[in-house]
């Protein structure tokens, strides 16, 4: 097992991506602790896993909220000991124009997808520095990259979330942390079709793989980067697009 006696926090893991990732950690050997908003969900993951015969926990937060950031970060820490791998996924896909996105949804969105995963890293990369060993895995999007005319704002997090992708490589590779991220395209996930509805596949039949991508596709990248195979690989981003990128 890749990720034996490993510890992980995946935010946003309630569902789609996050869930799946998730699901392959435990897979693998990881003790997981589930972070997302939705109690009944989150639970019922974490009651799935069990069952299986994984280990995992979970632990209610809104990550628009600095309280909640905090409270989660000591929570991971007691329940235990240490977390060695953090998948920080948890993000608002919303799109619409410009003109037409109102402070609240504007500071939901920042707080969310770029201040969220700053101060939780922040909060948790010092005591993988102190062990000098650790991996922070970003999820990203290709809308960081590219620019889509009703994902201005989502883009702008997630570019900015590439942004510290590589800053915290320079910044924390000295101490034997690996900071990497992983940018999908079109994902088959709830969040994507309430978000795209029939634009999903729309957009899928323009690319080079002419298909949705699933959250297991997602999660494999995930446990690679995660696992030691990935120990020389330092402020990467890992398109996993279905070719999306490269026309």
């Amino acid at each position: 097992m890749r990720l034996q006696g490993k510890t992980a926090l995946v935010t946003g893991a309630t569902s789609g991506i996050g869930q799946a990732i998730a699901q392959v950690f435990v897979r693998e050997g990881a003790q997981v602790i589930i972070t997302g908003r939705n109690k009944e969900r989150g639970q019922a993951v974490v009651e799935a896993i069990r069952l299986a015969g994984g280990s995992a926990v979970f632990i209610a937060a809104n990550l628009a909220s600095q309280r909640d950031i905090e409270s989660l970060a000591v929570q991971a820490l007691n329940a235990f000991g240490r977390i060695d791998i953090l998948v920080n996924n948890a993000g608002l896909l919303l799109s619409g124009a410009t003109g037409q996105t109102d402070e609240a949804t504007f500071d939901a969105v920042v707080a969310t997808n770029f201040k969220a995963p700053f101060y939780l890293t922040a909060a948790l990369a010092p005591q993988m520095a102190e062990r000098r060993a650790g991996k922070i895995i970003n999820i990203t999007t290709i809308s960081a990259h590219r620019g889509f005319p009703t994902a201005s704002l989502y883009g702008a997090t997630k570019a900015a979330l590439t942004l510290l992708t590589k800053a915290w490589a320079s910044e924390f590779g000295p101490n034997g942390i690996n900071v990497n991220a992983i940018a999908p395209g079109p994902v088959r996930t709830p969040g994507a079709e309430e978000s795209m509805g029939e634009r999903l596949d729309q957009v899928a039949s323009m690319l080079p793989a002419r298909r949705v991508g699933f959250p297991s596709e997602i999660a494999e990248a995930a446990l690679y980067l995660a696992s030691e195979e990935a120990s020389f690989i330092h402020g990467a981003i890992l398109p996993i697009d279905g070719g999306r990128l490269a026309i």
